[in-house]
């Protein structure tokens, strides 16, 4: 039966009944396919046809029943602001993981584990700072700032997909459960956000799946706090900035952006948390970037984080001739021509932090 594939299908498109069947130039009414996806009725081979291509999937994703599961989901910043919005990104989430799982599938790889250490207790931000130096030890990162975050992340099994979610939704962190049983963490960023965005976005997630925060310590602080241990350590900063300033000058903080992989401002304000200048000193660098426009539109905007793994395994699988072009175009999400000029291309630039240039 297709009914929940379909569904999913529709609503990782961002289409209601309505708009699908307009879609489909009355071929197919809103109310058959409200049957299809309740599994009281079955399409015919030639509406199957036009329902995928509509949708932009294969028949055969259609008729594939293995499927996933989120077990829990939670979006960073805030809720999304309507139940269509939060059905399209949940759907769009189990799509792309459904897709990784499917190259992986291909290639015999395993995907059951990933290298991520049982959930840590904080009960305060001191805590939190020796929970993110804990996991930087055991994952080997020293003091140097990371200069692929997501390739990084992948290389430990945690999936991360970058992926179009609502402005005000930065990220999405997830489990997902599949037909074995397994449960795999899950990071999604918004493909949309400038790069040192979504460095900070990755880590505040990885936060989420790693900590267990006490009740009465504020849990979104803890995350963001987290988030910048991790991605810049104290000593790596202090080393760099000094133990206790006065003040910090925009160049001086943009310099210190384009070094850590993190935005100035979160920078300047990692410098507060650890003491290193005052919060009437944070105060000041935060008026003077808003006078200039810069706490929306900060310069030295970064190269965005590419999560590449899936990309280079579907291209695998199609030089192997594991899969066709038609399937590896399914599985990107792109044109078989797409997919072609992929081959024969170059990779883009080493995506190390540094300005979009």
């Amino acid at each position: 039966m297709i009914g929940a594939r379909l569904k999913l299908a529709r609503a990782a498109a961002g289409l209601s009944l309505r708009a699908l069947e307009a879609r489909l130039t009355g071929l197919v009414t809103a109310q058959a396919i409200g049957k299809y996806e309740r599994d009281e009725m079955m399409p015919s081979s030639s509406v199957l046809i036009v329902l995928a291509r509509a949708l932009g999937v294969t028949e055969e994703h259609l008729l594939n029943t293995a499927d996933v599961e989120l077990v829990a989901v939670e979006f960073r910043k805030q809720k999304l602001t309507s139940a269509k919005d939060d059905a399209t990104v949940r759907a769009r989430i189990l799509s792309e993981v459904e897709r990784y799982l499917e190259i992986e599938r291909i290639l015999h790889l395993d995907s059951a584990a990933a290298d991520l250490p049982r959930r840590r207790s904080v009960r305060d931000m001191a805590g939190v700072e020796r929970a993110a130096l804990a996991l930087r030890e055991q994952w080997q990162l020293g003091d140097d700032a990371i200069p692929n975050l997501c390739e990084f992340l992948e290389e430990k099994g945690i999936k991360v997909c970058a992926t179009d979610l609502p402005g005000k939704v930065s990220g999405v962190q997830a489990l997902v459960r599949t037909t074995t049983d397994a449960r795999l963490p899950v990071i999604v960023v918004n493909a949309n956000d400038p790069g040192e965005r979504q460095r900070f976005t990755i880590a505040h997630e990885l936060g989420h799946l790693y900590l267990s925060v006490a009740d009465g310590l504020d849990v979104e602080r803890a995350y963001m706090r987290f988030a910048g241990a991790f991605l810049v350590p104290a000593a790596l900063l202090k080393r760099e900035v000094g133990e206790h300033r006065r003040s910090m000058s925009p160049r001086e903080l943009l310099a210190f952006k384009l070094l850590f992989g993190m935005s100035a401002q979160a920078i300047a304000d990692r410098c507060k948390d650890l003491g290193i200048i005052s919060r009437s000193a944070l105060a000041g660098v935060f008026s003077l970037f808003n006078a200039r426009g810069w706490r929306t539109d900060e310069p030295l905007a970064f190269r965005k984080e590419r999560p590449a793994r899936f990309e280079r395994l579907c291209l695998r699988a199609l030089a192997e001739g594991l899969i066709s072009e038609s399937k590896a175009s399914e599985l990107l999400q792109k044109t078989v021509a797409e997919v072609g000029d992929l081959l024969d291309a170059p990779p883009e630039g080493f995506d190390a932090p540094g300005p979009r240039l």
